[in-house]
């Protein structure tokens, strides 16, 4: 399957948003319609790394890196999301990659946290190079305790 990454547009904004919306992982987060456009657009704004994925001109999946986001020092994965029906087609990966290669301008090494309830996002991480580090307990939910995870991209 042939896909495309860019850099985000407005025009996107909401069509991710509504299927993320429809995603039991982000609903386990309370996540709405108004709270991932608010995001984005404040992403956008400050510049983040924003990169949007069409599959024949369908907008299917997004990464959103912060180029200071762990530390003030290192780039930071915010969120990847692939729409459930492009799961599986090297979409997560690409977008992933394109952090990384963003990431190795600036620092040499890239953080994120997963869930410890997502299990296929801490073996897809784990795949692709990155180490868990670290947890923080009721970091973002009380319930829930998210992994640190780590990659050197230099």
């Amino acid at each position: 399957m042939a896909f495309t990454l860019r850099p985000m547009r407005e025009t996107d904004i909401l069509l991710l948003a509504a299927w993320m919306v429809e995603t039991p992982l982000w609903q386990r987060y309370g996540l709405t319609i108004p709270k991932a456009t608010s995001g984005f657009e404040n992403g956008l704004a400050q510049n983040h790394w924003l990169i949007t994925v069409e599959v024949d001109e369908d907008v299917c999946g997004f990464a959103w890196g912060i180029p200071k986001g762990s530390f003030g020092r290192s780039p930071y994965l915010r969120l990847i999301g692939v729409r459930a029906d492009q799961a599986g087609s090297g979409i997560g990966v690409a977008l992933l990659d394109e952090i990384e290669r963003q990431s190795a301008q600036v620092a040499s090494d890239l953080f994120l946290l997963v869930s410890d309830f997502n299990t296929r996002a801490q073996h897809f991480y784990t795949r692709q190079g990155f180490e868990q580090v670290g947890a923080l307990s009721g970091y973002v939910l009380p319930d829930v305790t998210e992994f640190i995870f780590h990659k050197r991209v230099k």
